[in-house]
C-alpha cells in the first residue's frame, strides 16, 4: 500500500468520530477560520452568482456547509457546489449532514472536472494529506476559470519563537494525540496529524509552489497564533 492509499484509509477508519475529535481538538476556533475563509474569498470574487464550487479533500462536509451559509448571508446566488475527497468513509458522514450536495471519489491531483469549469475550489486541512501536492496545484490551475480562486487553510510550519509556539507545539504534539486517540480509538491516526505539520511546509515555500502553478497568492495569514494559516490564490 502507497502513502496515498495509506492516509486515505486511515481516514476511512476515523470518519465516524471525526467531527466530534476535530471540534474538541480545535477547540471549535477551526470555525471561525473556515467563515473567515469563506467571506474573504467571496469578497474577492465579487460576484453576485457563483456557477461552482469545489471542495477538494472535503472530508465530512464542514467547508461545503460554510460556503453555503456565507453565500446565503452575502446574498450570492450559488448554482452548484461538489465534494471531492478520496475517502469514501468521510463522504458517507457528508452525506448524511448534506443530502442535496454531489460528492465524487477522487485524489487532488486527477480530478473528473473540465478544464476551466470552477469559479472556487477550496481544500482546508487536507493539503498535507496529498501526496503530490504540485501535481494538485497543477490540476487546480486547470480546473478554475481564468480569475478563479484557490482557498487552502492549513496547519502551516512555523519557526518556534516564542513561549507560545513552544505551548502550541506541546499541544499538538503531546495532548492532541492523546485526547484523538481517546475519541476516535485510533492513536495513530492523530499522531499522524501533528507529525504531518512537522513534515510539512512553511508559509513561504508553499506560496512558491502556487506560483509555479499560475495561482497568484493574493492574500496569506496566518490565525490564532499561526497555528492555522489562509492562502486565497487567484488563477492568471
Amino acid at each position: 500500500m502507497g502513502k496515498q492509499e495509506k492516509i486515505v484509509s486511515m481516514f476511512n477508519e476515523i470518519a465516524g468520530t471525526y467531527d466530534v475529535a476535530n471540534r474538541v481538538l480545535s477547540m471549535g476556533i477551526d470555525k471561525t477560520w473556515r467563515n473567515k475563509a469563506c467571506h474573504l474569498a467571496y469578497s474577492f470574487y465579487d460576484k453576485k452568482e457563483i456557477e461552482k464550487v469545489i471542495d477538494v479533500a472535503c472530508g465530512t462536509g464542514d467547508m461545503i456547509d460554510y460556503w453555503q451559509k456565507t453565500s446565503k448571508k452575502a446574498h450570492i446566488k450559488l448554482n452548484k457546489i461538489v465534494g471531492v475527497d478520496p475517502s469514501v468513509g468521510m463522504m458517507n458522514v457528508a452525506k448524511q449532514k448534506l443530502p442535496d450536495v454531489e460528492f465524487i471519489e477522487s485524489g487532488a491531483a486527477s480530478m473528473p472536472f473540465e478544464e476551466n469549469s470552477a469559479d472556487i475550489i477550496s481544500i482546508s486541512y487536507g493539503i498535507r494529506n496529498v501526496v503530490e501536492r504540485q501535481k494538485a496545484f497543477d490540476e487546480f490551475a486547470r480546473v478554475l476559470k481564468k480569475d478563479g480562486l484557490l482557498v487552502i487553510l492549513e496547519f502551516t510550519k512555523n519557526p518556534k519563537e516564542s513561549i507560545l509556539d513552544h505551548l502550541t507545539d506541546f499541544y499538538m504534539n503531546k495532548i492532541l494525540p492523546t485526547l484523538g486517540g481517546i475519541i476516535s480509538k485510533n492513536k495513530e491516526a492523530y499522531t499522524y496529524l501533528p507529525n504531518s505539520i512537522d513534515e510539512f511546509l512553511t508559509t513561504q515555500n508553499l506560496s512558491n509552489e502556487l506560483k509555479q502553478a499560475g495561482l497568484e497568492p493574493i492574500y496569506v495569514k496566518g490565525f490564532s497564533m499561526n497555528i492555522s494559516t489562509l492562502f486565497i490564490a487567484r488563477k492568471i
